[in-house]
């Protein structure tokens, strides 16, 4: 995905008076990520309801992760007969419906395949979203931009199973869905009144860039990695809810609530990842997070009660380390103009498997009685992970030699 260059000559101006509408689409991106999680705090209710297993539930967000594939890779193909503002609307309205239509589906294949319009309209909006934002604001207030952005989904973190669990109080899990669609059509219906920037066309991807990367054994290796962050991020986030009210027989509110305020110290903990890839080198300091993480996940799905909340809270904040140094190394692959091919090929490959395949596992162990053998299965991939990092070629140097001056970039969080 690319931005659409500023003019040339074009004077920077004040990063205040732009601030209306980069928080509009913030507030996109936050309703956009929190349709895609809140299934995991209302996941409890939903076994019931429907009387599924473990399994059955985790393949929902399997689900979600198909059509955010399938959405993510052909979007360029609908911004670039769209535009990237109407590409927006289009994704926000969508969702909003899809929302909908799962709160008032009654069987479960129903359910599944109004799940995969869900994935494929959210999966519209990062790329036009990125790109809009990109040219709402002069390149030298990008990174400002892109950081008040990218606050949608860490937050979404903290405020999906607190409001999850604010609605069950007084609704069904089918009226909070319908609650959130609403909400949905009505932003997007706004930004299409008051909405700015996004009026031109977003650019088809090139499958012969595809073709590079796929010989690549870095590209192999890095998505491989990513999908063990997301594993470590949304995996376990998603399946949390259900191994603490199953194991370690937490009620459906603690349960919640706890997950919420865990996640609230991570929202920083990126910036200081990447302050430490900067002073360590992205290699050196994946290698130190992934064995941190893997050796937290191992132990949230081995220790007692007792240390449980101390785990809960700890494994998010070094989970979440994994992105900023990942992206580095990402970005030495290959030369400059494949970066955003990269990323747009990377994160949602990552995503099904990380986001999608991992929780119906987590699931399907649940269902066998053997919960904590899925998370511990995880810290154990995480770990083989900081073992991967060391066949990558690319350096430091190399990375910083390759990295773009003024240079927008998503995060897995923002997929």
């Amino acid at each position: 995905m690319q931005a659409a260059p500023c003019q040339a000559g074009q004077a920077p101006d004040r990063f205040r008076r732009h601030l209306g509408p980069i928080l509009f689409l913030t507030s996109l991106f936050f309703i956009n990520f929190l349709s895609r999680i809140i299934l995991a705090p209302l996941l409890p209710t939903i076994e019931k309801d429907l009387s599924i297993g473990h399994g059955e539930a985790g393949s929902l967000f399997l689900l979600i992760s198909v059509g955010y594939f399938i959405s993510l890779i052909a979007s360029g193909h609908v911004s670039a007969r769209l535009l990237h503002r109407r590409t927006i609307v289009l994704s926000a309205l969508s969702l909003g419906g899809a929302l909908v239509w799962v709160a008032l589906s009654q069987g479960i294949w129903g359910i599944r395949c109004a799940l995969i319009v869900v994935g494929m309209a959210a999966g519209l909006y990062l790329p036009s979203g990125i790109a809009t934002l990109t040219t709402i604001v002069h390149p030298r207030h990008w990174g400002k931009a892109l950081s008040i952005h990218e606050i949608a989904p860490n937050v979404s973190f903290v405020a999906a199973p607190l409001l999850a669990e604010a609605m069950l109080g007084w609704v069904s899990w089918r009226s909070a869905l319908c609650i959130l669609g609403g909400l949905t059509l009505v932003l997007g219906l706004a930004f299409a009144r008051f909405g700015k920037g996004g009026d031109f066309p977003g650019k088809v991807p090139s499958f012969g860039a595809f073709n590079t990367l796929l010989r690549l054994p870095a590209f192999w290796i890095t998505m491989s990695l990513f999908m063990l962050g997301i594993s470590a991020t949304m995996g376990i986030f998603t399946m949390l809810p259900l191994f603490l009210i199953n194991v370690h027989d937490m009620t459906r509110s603690a349960a919640n609530e706890l997950i919420g305020l865990s996640r609230v110290l991570a929202i920083g903990m990126s910036f200081i990842s990447g302050w430490t890839s900067d002073r360590l080198g992205p290699k050196r300091t994946l290698i130190i997070v992934f064995l941190l993480n893997g050796t937290a996940t191992i132990l949230l799905g081995a220790v007692s009660t007792d240390w449980l909340r101390v785990l809960i809270f700890l494994q998010p904040l070094v989970a979440v380390c994994v992105f900023p140094p990942a992206f580095v190394v990402l970005s030495a692959i290959g030369p400059p103009n494949m970066r955003n091919v990269a990323v747009s090929l990377t994160v949602p490959a990552a995503f099904i498997l990380g986001g999608g395949v991992m929780p119906m596992l987590i699931g399907m162990l649940g269902d066998r009685g053997h919960f904590a053998a899925g998370i511990i299965m995880v810290g154990a991939m995480l770990l083989v992970g900081a073992v991967l990092v060391g066949f990558l070629r690319s350096t430091p140097s190399e990375a910083v030699e390759t990295a773009p001056e003024a240079c927008p970039s998503a995060t897995p969080e923002d997929a």
